[in-house]
């Protein structure tokens, strides 16, 4: 399974449309973004991907982006969400308190943690679980980036916008 990753947008519409022409071109099954996206604008320039997501700290009318969501067809899972892939167990959080992130990952009931919020990527293995972060997709006058995940490789992709 391809899954593309996608984290704290910030409402930067123009790396968010960069971002969907890599996810239609690499055509991934899922993509998955782990929040901050801030204001509901931002999400119709994700229709056209199977979009899931997960709220961060810097998003803004939860009711709103529920209905964006809706509206294109994706999903918005609340604050964190679980799901298998190609037998892989996989866990999204937006990373907002650093303990809860490095307990998901340290617990060994994940074969994947995918967080955001830091803006930086991360691509490392902590015994038998992958902790990805995608990076900023915002860039924020820096390197803009999101991620591509084969689980069958289980090796990362990042992609600079």
């Amino acid at each position: 399974m391809l899954i593309g990753i996608i984290s704290d947008t910030h409402d930067h519409v123009p790396h968010i449309k960069k971002a969907v022409e890599v996810f239609k071109k690499s055509n991934p099954d899922i993509v998955i973004h782990c929040g901050d996206y801030c204001s509901p604008f931002t999400i119709p320039p994700f229709e056209g991907v199977p979009l899931q997501g997960i709220f961060g700290n810097n998003d803004g009318d939860g009711y709103l982006l529920m209905e964006k969501f809706s509206t294109i067809g994706a999903e918005l899972k609340g604050e964190f969400f679980e799901m298998e892939a190609d037998g892989n167990k996989l866990a999204v959080y937006h990373g907002t308190y650093q303990p809860i992130t490095d307990a998901l990952i340290e617990s060994g009931s994940y074969d994947v943690v995918i967080s955001g919020h830091t803006h930086e990527t991360v691509n490392k293995q902590v015994e038998n679980t992958l902790a990805i972060n995608p990076g900023t997709a915002h860039g924020f006058g820096e390197r803009a980036t999101i991620a591509l995940l084969d689980t069958e490789s289980m090796r990362p992709e990042f992609v600079e916008l």
